[in-house]
């Protein structure tokens, strides 16, 4: 203590393994802490991690330059990559790590391991395989190499983070990291946190802590951060410009997603995720009760419809009903006709009424141009298109006889036995007779005739694709004149070439004559081609290439050829090709028997792929797809889900109902299904439901203030790149306030004090206890 009474401050220093894009590292440098009259900081000294394009970020947050380094062992890497490492490839030592932390001890190590192998995303098959297991195990090595590095002057805590799936899929590893450590004389406790409620950030994160200190080092309590509320992703968002503008730069942009994609994600209920969908009617694919339109096409008062004492708008030049308010609600009924209403447009009058008046428009449709006639027996026009029975005397045979004037249709009963109807499409012979010529109730066959005489008319019709001679003349030209209306075309010996063509333009020579003479032209220019026999293999070339095997011969050695021209690797197969592969590409019915299970059972070998009704996504056994908020809508006002770093619009709840919308675009028309594009549709709750943006997930994260987020960037220019990164990342937020409880346990150390008085409660007591006490006999298996 100063003895004066003035502060001094006190810097700490701070290490990070598997860093990341330097989220804690960044959180770590904002960690401050009093201790009577010593106020304590803290300062980077640097970070490994494997990912060059993180480490370039990570230099930029936390100040300091970071170092590229794999942390793998050599079968570590083997089993990871299915491969050995190149030959530069060296496995990391204590000395690079030092060099790492440029010469520097660190008094705080933060490790942030790869937790894909124990996150809940990942199937369980696939987190038992080798190369997870291998991802998992850089967990206990990254342990090992700090205690080594450092082990003539330990750090004084060390902070291991990471998904709290670990304590499960994890147990075997922790507890052998809880034994490394106590060995190096460090007391360890297990516990969780939530990185929303430490740093007070829009979303709420549930990560595992392991904390441990060395104990002759560090004697007091460390104390809990402040709690902190949960803050709403509006309060972050609004401070931010509008998704798209230019201020926001190029994480800033809203991604382009299919037409179908956003009316989906305007029918999802803010807090809800695909599942709002299933509460839509749908009625042969469409929706039975909401339509979409465009606003800048529909202008307010689209199909209007004024009161009939209202006044009208303005008549503009497309005064229809769907530009606008152009329609009335007239309250004038159709009466009858003379009582003064000219509304008799389709209006039947009775028999023993008197007509309207008989006007130029005499149409059912314009005026009452139809009467209620009772006469239907009797009537000879009240049996149009009438039908007599086959023992029925026919009607009266007038001029106008057809079907629809009068009952000239016959109820046939003869429909068994021989054809009678022999003449329908019949064809005459040109020596045989004709049959009797009738009227249009007569026979309906034999009005055709075989004429053999040729066609001799001059008319072009005689002429239709003919091709004239060269030396013949054309036919007359008429205005039709194409090939399909005459002799419109001609057969040309000059074949384009021109009048000075060379005559062996094109021509190949046979082996055995002569070439022609040899000038500077191509083929084109005549005789440049030669019908080669030689198969061109030189006299060294391998006897056996493009050879094909007799069915009964032997084989010949099989050698590392690789294809047909590399020697005899061709067989003269006699079964017949539909006894070999006749399934492949085949589909199996669902009830059907799949065929026999072989070795290599891929669609192109067989019959193995299925006709699946079921809905893909929605059937009973995929759970994570029933509960992991696909397509999720988080509500203006409520904080966001932890942020991963497969963040996207169809994985979770990542898109939010904005309630101040966009500018729209004129839209002349609706989008196709699959167009892609950036779409405004106001939701139910008339808000824009949409995507985050990647620079909203990182403000969601602290990664930066949504007040200065001029000059912020991430290195490269791959989205899916950044949000991995910013997912992966540790709040800087939370990191801050675990290292101002941190320095506050430093200094308390360093003054000799054991205990504090303060209103905030010991962090965790379970932690509180591991930094004072030694439990190496009780650890726990949360």
């Amino acid at each position: 203590m100063n003895a004066s009474g003035a502060i001094a401050d006190i810097e700490f220093r701070h290490f990070h393994f598997f860093c990341g894009l330097g989220g804690g590292g960044k959180g770590f440098n904002k960690g401050t802490a009093r201790v009577g009259n010593l106020r304590g900081c803290w300062r980077c000294i640097g970070g490994v991690d494997s990912d060059p394009a993180a480490i370039r970020d990570f230099t930029r947050a936390a100040g300091v330059p970071g170092t590229v380094i794999d942390l793998f062992s050599r079968e570590q890497y083997t089993a990871f990559w299915g491969r050995e490492p190149p030959a530069a490839w060296r496995e990391c030592t204590t000395d690079d790590i030092r060099r790492a932390a440029h010469g520097e001890r660190p008094h705080a190590v933060f490790l942030s391991a790869p937790c894909k192998g124990f996150s809940g995303l990942l199937p369980e098959a696939s987190s038992i395989t080798d190369k997870y297991q291998a991802l998992n195990a850089l967990t206990l090595r990254g342990v090992w190499l700090m205690l080594e590095t450092w082990k003539d002057d330990p750090p004084e805590l060390i902070i291991f983070e990471n998904v709290p799936r670990i304590m499960k899929r994890g147990r075997r590893l922790l507890d052998q990291i809880i034994a490394l450590l106590r060995s190096y004389g460090y007391a360890v406790r297990e516990t969780a946190h939530d990185c929303g409620v430490i740093g007070g950030l829009g979303q709420s994160r549930k990560r595992f802590l392991m904390v441990a200190r060395h104990e002759a080092k560090v004697p007091p309590f460390l104390y809990e951060p402040e709690k902190r509320r949960l803050r709403g992703v509006g309060e972050i968002l609004e401070k931010l410009p509008r998704p798209g503008d230019p201020r926001g730069g190029p994480m800033h942009r809203m991604p382009a997603l299919q037409w179908k994609t956003w009316v989906r994600l305007a029918f999802v209920e803010a807090g809800s995720d695909w599942r709002s969908l299933n509460k839509l009617a749908v009625e042969d694919g469409v929706l039975r009760d909401f339509g979409i339109l465009p606003d800048v096409e529909w202008q307010a008062g689209v199909l209007g419809v004024h009161g009939w004492n209202d006044t009208s708008g303005v008549i503009a030049g497309r005064s229809t009903p769907t530009n606008g308010a152009f329609a009335v609600a007239d309250p004038r009924q159709f009466v009858d006709g003379g009582s003064g209403s000219d509304f008799h447009g389709l209006r039947v009058v009775g028999y023993e009424q008197s007509a309207g008046a008989i006007t130029t428009q005499r149409s059912p449709g314009s005026s009452a141009q139809s009467v209620a006639d009772p006469r239907v027996d009797g009537h000879e026009k009240s049996v149009q298109l009438g039908v007599r029975r086959w023992d029925q005397t026919a009607a009266c045979v007038k001029g106008d006889v057809s079907v629809g004037t009068g009952p000239y249709a016959v109820s046939d009963p003869r429909m068994e036995g021989k054809p009678r109807f022999n003449n329908t499409f019949r064809i005459v012979p040109w020596a045989g007779s004709a049959p009797a010529v009738a009227g249009p109730g007569g026979p309906a066959g034999g009005l055709a005739v075989a004429d053999p005489r040729p066609s001799q008319r001059d008319d072009y019709k005689q002429t239709k694709y003919r091709v004239t001679g060269m030396r013949e003349s054309s036919g007359a030209v008429i205005g039709a004149s194409t090939t399909g209306n005459g002799a419109y075309a001609v057969a040309d010996p000059a074949l384009n070439w021109g009048e000075n063509a060379h005559g062996s333009k094109l021509a190949v020579q046979e082996w055995g004559e002569p070439a022609r003479t040899v000038t500077s032209s191509r083929i084109l220019a005549g005789g440049g081609a030669v019908a080669d026999p030689r198969p061109g293999y030189g006299q060294n070339a391998h006897q056996n290439i493009l050879a094909v095997t007799d069915w009964e011969d032997s084989a010949k050695v099989i050698s590392g050829a690789r294809h047909v021209a590399g020697g005899a690797l061709s067989v003269a197969d006699p079964r017949p090709v539909d006894d070999l592969r006749n399934g492949a590409f085949g589909v199996n019915g669902f009830g059907d028997t799949a065929g026999t299970v072989q070795g290599e059972t891929m669609p192109s070998n067989g019959a193995f792929a299925v006709a699946d009704p079921r809905p893909v996504g929605l059937n009973a056994k995929r759970d994570h797809y029933q509960s992991g908020g696909h397509y999720g809508v988080v509500p203006w006002g409520e904080s966001a889900y932890a942020v991963p770093g497969f963040a996207k619009y169809d994985r979770g709840h990542w898109s939010v109902a904005d309630p101040y919308g966009a500018a729209a675009e004129p839209l002349i028309e609706l989008p196709k299904p699959d167009d892609r594009l950036v779409a405004v549709i106001r939701a139910l709750d008339n808000t824009w439901h949409r995507p985050f943006t990647t620079l909203e997930l990182a403000a969601l994260q602290s990664l930066v203030d949504p007040d200065e987020i001029e000059g912020f960037t991430l290195d490269g220019q791959s989205d899916s790149a950044w949000r991995e990164r910013i997912g992966n990342a540790v709040p800087p937020d939370a990191a801050a306030a675990i290292a101002s409880v941190m320095a506050t346990t430093l200094l308390l150390a360093m003054t000799g004090e054991t205990f504090m008085l303060s209103s905030q409660p010991i962090w965790v007591r379970e932690v509180a206890v591991a930094l004072s006490v030694d439990d190496r006999g009780n650890i726990p298996h949360e």
